[in-house]
């Protein structure tokens, strides 16, 4: 009798400790962490730790594991780490995903492991379109997102004949092909360059060359701020209609400074957009990190508060994909965003507002100022495409 009860009581030790096991969350992080556009992979897992901080290490009541590696901006090597965290590491969800080539080279892999992946930074047309996958989710913006907005800015201000800029990519071709969508004038040019170039003297010569009525581009990070600088030792800042998408955000205003000033942008929310959840967030990460967030700070805090959201909703119990995905997508339209608004599209992409910002300078500080909310609960262009 004495050894049955040793057997039983050994039984249940292991089967709660099999439970302590299963209660912790795993979660992946991958993104940009070295080179020119390491600020952007470094706000996204800033943005996501500050939100798991404040939420005392938990999703869900239960304690969270947070697992981070460095794609170096390559698509081969983001499919490895993807791999890596669904084989060895066996998480639960994968955050981050870097820019939209190196997405697309971890698409397969995260389909077949059915795995939840939210992306806080990219949101390639493939994936919102025939591509879709019902577990992977874009917390930030289907790419024309931002450049739809732009477009229509534009239009809506009376320009006619808009030179156009980016780098030679799947996120470079999404943005011009948002911004035309929404635009409908003449394009003057339509220039791509190699992803990472550094020096557009050459091309910014050309651009001033064909005499538009104004310039729009899409360069991120250190390649964005190389370009705003080339602008103004070329003279054509403030005096060439200057508008762009993703290339102002907190980092870069902050090395650029007054070079920065009079570039208007087209964004889904500004450190100043004007809500009591934002601001609270603004003055944490400020605190915490003494920096101003960007955009890219937003898409990772959100995606901490929305998994949150969606493991509380399941009682802890995130071994089950398809319904871990499933609560994900509910929990789209009710976890507490920054961003006032938000909610997942039957593709995953976001349903959100989008404004014109511009950065000015007022009493000896520089700041952003919305010029004007562009769309309205806007939904991307290819959803009718997704077949989930």
């Amino acid at each position: 009798m004495m050894m049955k009860k040793t057997t039983l009581a050994l039984a249940l030790a292991a089967t709660l400790a099999a439970g302590a096991a299963q209660a912790e969350v795993r979660i992946g992080f991958s993104g940009v962490l070295s080179g020119p556009m390491a600020a952007l992979g470094q706000d996204q897992y800033d943005g996501f730790m500050l939100a798991l901080e404040q939420l005392g290490g938990k999703f869900g009541g239960q304690p969270v594991t947070v697992l981070r590696e460095d794609d170096q901006l390559k698509p081969d090597v983001g499919a490895q780490i993807v791999q890596k965290f669904i084989e060895r590491d066996k998480v639960n969800a994968i955050v981050g995903l870097g820019f939209s080539n190196v997405l697309m080279a971890e698409t397969r892999r995260l389909k077949d492991a059915g795995v939840v992946a939210l992306s806080t930074n990219a949101g390639p047309a493939p994936i919102a379109g025939k591509a879709c996958l019902p577990n992977l989710f874009v917390l930030g913006w289907q790419n024309d997102g931002m450049s739809e907005a732009m477009g229509k800015y534009v239009k809506d201000q009376g320009y006619k004949n808009v030179y156009l800029m980016t780098s030679n990519y799947q996120a470079g071709k999404d943005k011009l092909n948002g911004f035309k969508r929404f635009y409908g004038g003449k394009v003057a040019n339509e220039v791509y360059t190699p992803l990472g170039q550094l020096d557009y003297a050459a091309e910014i010569a050309a651009a001033q060359n064909a005499k538009p009525d104004a310039l729009f581009v899409f360069y991120t990070g250190g390649i964005g701020i190389n370009f705003t600088r080339q602008l103004n030792q070329a003279g054509l800042m403030g005096k060439l209609p200057f508008f762009s998408e993703s290339l102002i955000d907190a980092n870069s205003v902050a090395a650029l400074k007054e070079q920065a000033v009079g570039a208007i942008y087209g964004t889904p929310w500004a450190p100043t957009l004007d809500n009591p959840a934002n601001k609270k967030f603004v003055e944490a990460y400020e605190a915490k990190y003494k920096r101003t967030p960007t955009e890219f700070s937003v898409n990772g805090y959100d995606a901490a508060n929305l998994l949150n959201a969606a493991v509380a909703s399941l009682g802890g119990k995130v071994n089950d994909n398809k319904a871990f995905a499933a609560a994900v997508k509910k929990a789209g339209a009710e976890f507490p965003t920054v961003r006032g608004k938000f909610a997942f599209n039957s593709n995953n992409m976001p349903i959100q507002h989008f404004y014109a910002y511009q950065v000015v300078q007022e009493g000896g500080k520089i700041t952003y100022k919305q010029l004007a909310q562009v769309l309205t609960d806007h939904q991307d262009a290819y959803v009718a495409e997704c077949k989930m």
